[in-house]
């Protein structure tokens, strides 16, 4: 099995190497362009941007992987659906003629700008990918958008693979939405976009393209609004478990759920709609499952129908705010995790890591083709759907062979060590002094691994998050999230301690769980029947007999799960190794305090002295200019404000240094000294 992942990679370094001397060969060089893949990945610099970044050069550090698996990683897709790949190519901003695509403009959400290469030919970012699904070809995102991260110093770009993005999914998502309606509502925009995409040769006619592009606003749009906010995330943070629960709740609502809430007083209070206005927006055409196509119209008849007062209520009703924004984790050690995400809610063993990416790409628009069927099938037993039931059928975009391949890629990367070369020299006598209050301070809950060790593990260590202190409101959500079952009414669902039987509503991660294990009991309708089947079972025989992670218990303290919670032991937050922890600043799980050294700092409350030292209640994120003394993310005068002020934004707790956080045996350690935490600073550098 891991033979043929092996020689996979093989063809690809050997087509990729082939066409990159063919380019050069062709463009009269006498060099190709191998040397310059090897050097920089074909990354873009920056002179001067719009929140004051510049790099000229950008460098890799060694962290296992070459040019080739670094590009594989970035461009290879996973099903995400986002537009049709010659809309995003066309698209303009909004009331501009520069493209949306455009480099200055995609950096400015923070998605690392990429130069043309064999693999990348129209020169998408880093993470965006085209992908082909049932004939048509769309653009999508790869894990790498939010997972591929770089800090710049002294014109210098670290380019840091597996690491925290800084992008800014929230924003250019509304942007787009706002650049497709700008672009149907204007004639010279739209006239524009027609004749740029009909160059193309994928559409045949202006009136299919206008009808695709109505299509695609309503739907980027409802995504907008079904996933809005009330705090925002800004750069380098993104709510994915609350996005990938709606995704999941749009997508199993049924028919006849959405006309009782249509009914519903406590829902539509005084304007509770007539049987005759909601078959006006629920035709009898519409089935229980309804397609992607009749969703299309139902919301956008819904959006002409109901009042903005009622729109607002039903999308309470329907809909959990996904108002706790994290950072992107980074994702060197993640294969060989036994619990990962910030809660540890995903289980790492046999076909764990599977379902988790299947999650992630349900959340970055799979197209999720889910439908009623009148028959069992082979997939519906292998989901766990019940008999007596109405089968759904989970065809969707999701690749899983990708999936399965990309996990296998992540086993060998490393993570990133300190380049004393550009970031400055590690001062050896205060790392030493720094170790001894690491041991004391810190071990109990970040364990030290050999970073290069094939065989290492990572044991998340998961605490309370009353104990730990830091804000609570991404664990709280993944539990307390609850929505209506729709298709998944009356279906069992395993959660460690038993199955619960799913109820018209129930809690969103048993909803998610049921989900992601049909998709990947779903062979990929996109294939002949033989092959769709004999690769499915050569892909989840592979993924399930190369994870060498096995189940195992939880390890820290925290709450069990038992009958009465069975979700109970995600209320709490996990400590992993800390190897090249300084490369993934902001730091705490919602990226709520800028440097390692403000981490060391206690957080300013009421009554305590003015003239002490505190992490910082504001800062700025969204450059990525390095402050190697602080180690963490600069804060100028640009960029989104961070306001610890606001839910889900507290920077308390993990205040061990500071005397104010226990250690795991109940015991309260004395405050570091400046110069104490500037040692266990400089020790921190070398993990």
């Amino acid at each position: 099995m891991k033979q043929y992942f092996i020689s996979s990679k093989k063809r690809f370094l050997f087509l990729y190497s082939a066409s990159a001397l063919l380019i050069g060969i062709l463009s009269g060089c006498k060099v190709g362009l191998i040397p310059e893949a090897e050097q920089s990945r074909y990354a873009a610099t920056v002179e001067q941007d719009q929140l004051g970044d510049s790099y000229k050069e950008v460098k890799y550090l060694d962290q296992g992987w070459n040019a080739a698996d670094s590009l594989w990683f970035y461009y290879t897709t996973q099903g995400s659906n986002l537009m049709p790949y010659d809309f995003f190519l066309a698209l303009e901003k909004a009331g501009e003629s520069q493209l949306f695509r455009s480099d200055a403009n995609m950096n400015f959400y923070r998605y690392l700008p990429q130069k043309a290469s064999p693999g990348n030919p129209d020169a998408l970012p880093v993470g965006w990918v085209k992908d082909d699904y049932k004939g048509k070809e769309y653009v999508g995102l790869t894990c790498a958008a939010c997972h591929t991260g770089q800090v710049n110093y002294n014109g210098v770009g670290i380019r840091i693979d597996g690491g925290p993005a800084t992008a800014d999914m929230e924003n250019i998502m509304k942007d787009i939405a706002k650049a497709l309606k700008y672009t149907r509502e204007n004639a010279e925009a739209s006239q524009r976009f027609v004749k740029n995409v009909l160059a193309k040769g994928n559409y045949k006619s202006e009136a299919a393209i206008l009808a695709d592009l109505k299509k695609y606003e309503q739907r980027i749009y409802d995504y907008t609004v079904i996933n809005h906010s009330p705090t925002a995330y800004g750069y380098a943070r993104l709510d994915a478990f609350g996005r990938i629960y709606n995704r999941v709740l749009e997508h199993i609502i049924n028919e006849r759920e959405l006309r009782e809430l249509l009914r519903d007083p406590k829902v539509m209070r005084d304007q509770v709609m007539t049987k005759e206005q909601i078959d006006e927006i629920i035709p009898k055409d519409v089935g229980k499952v309804m397609s992607g196509e009749q969703r299309d119209h139902v919301m956008e008849r819904l959006s002409k129908h109901l009042t903005k007062w009622q729109l607002g209520r039903l999308r309470h009703a329907l809909f959990n705010a996904p108002d706790a924004p994290v950072s992107y984790p980074f994702l060197w050690d993640i294969a060989q995790h036994d619990y990962v995400q910030w809660n540890g809610i995903a289980d790492n063993a046999g076909l764990g890591p599977i379902g988790r990416n299947a999650g992630e790409v349900i959340g970055v628009f799979g197209t999720l083709d889910w439908k009623e069927e009148k028959r069992t099938t082979l997939s519906s037993i292998i989901g766990g759907q019940s008999d007596g039931i109405t089968q759904v059928s989970f065809d969707s975009s999701i690749n899983v062979q990708n999936l399965h391949r990309i996990e296998s890629h992540l086993m060998k990367l490393n993570s990133p060590e300190w380049p004393e070369e550009i970031l400055g020299e590690i001062n050896r006598e205060k790392a030493a002094r720094g170790k001894t209050l690491f041991d004391e301070y810190c071990e109990a809950c970040h364990a030290r691994i050999d970073r290069e060790d094939p065989n290492r593990r990572i044991i998340a260590n998961m605490t309370k998050v009353n104990f730990v202190g830091t804000d609570s409101a991404m664990a709280k959500n993944s539990f307390a999230a609850q929505g209506y079952s729709g298709i998944l009414r009356n279906q069992y669902v395993g959660l460690g301690v038993g199955n619960i039987l799913l109820d018209k509503q129930a809690p969103v991660a048993a909803l998610l769980t049921q989900a992601t294990r049909n998709v990947v009991a779903t062979p990929d309708p996109d294939k002949w029947f033989f092959q769709r089947w004999t690769d499915w079972i050569v892909n989840l025989a592979k993924a399930f007999y190369e994870n060498e992670i096995k189940s195992s218990i939880k390890h820290g303290n925290y709450d069990p799960d038992t009958t009465v919670n069975p979700l109970a032991s995600l209320n709490a937050y996990k400590g992993r190794s800390l190897n090249g922890i300084w490369a993934t600043a902001p730091y705490l799980h919602n990226g709520s305090v800028p440097s390692l050294y403000d981490l060391l700092l206690p957080k300013k409350r009421e009554g305590d002295p003015e003239e002490g030292e505190y992490r910082p209640d504001q800062f700025k994120v969204g450059s990525r200019e390095f402050d190697p003394i602080k180690v963490g993310l600069k804060s100028n005068d640009k960029g989104f404000t961070f306001d610890t002020s606001f839910p889900g934004n507290s920077n308390a707790g993990h205040e061990y240094t500071s005397g104010k956080t226990a250690q795991p045996n109940g015991e309260i350690l004395k405050p570091l000294s400046k110069e104490q935490k500037l040692d266990l600073l400089e020790y921190l550098k070398t993990l």
